[in-house]
């Protein structure tokens, strides 16, 4: 298993993996990981197998936007909607 990295280095990092993610918004990594597949949390790739890599300050906003919509009761397939036309 790999050492976690200190806070202070995840947040001054332009990208972050899903676990850092998950430390600094306090969700859940499985929660993050449904919205990744769901297409609503977006992410880079250099190549098939290496780990996905999110844009920290981008991803936060996108993960306000996604619980604000949550919150109003719309469903995933909602929010990708209301997401997608940028209607947040």
């Amino acid at each position: 298993m790999s050492r976690q990295r200190a806070m202070a280095d995840v947040m001054a990092s332009e990208y972050v993996s899903i676990g850092e993610l998950a430390r600094i918004t306090e969700m859940r990594y499985s929660t993050l990981k449904h919205y990744t597949e769901s297409g609503i949390l977006p992410f880079e790739q250099e190549d098939e197998n290496l780990t996905r890599r999110y844009r920290r300050e981008e991803s936060v906003v996108r993960l306000e936007q996604i619980n604000q919509l949550k919150a109003t009761g719309l469903s995933i397939k909602e929010i990708s909607t209301r997401l997608a036309d940028g209607n947040v």
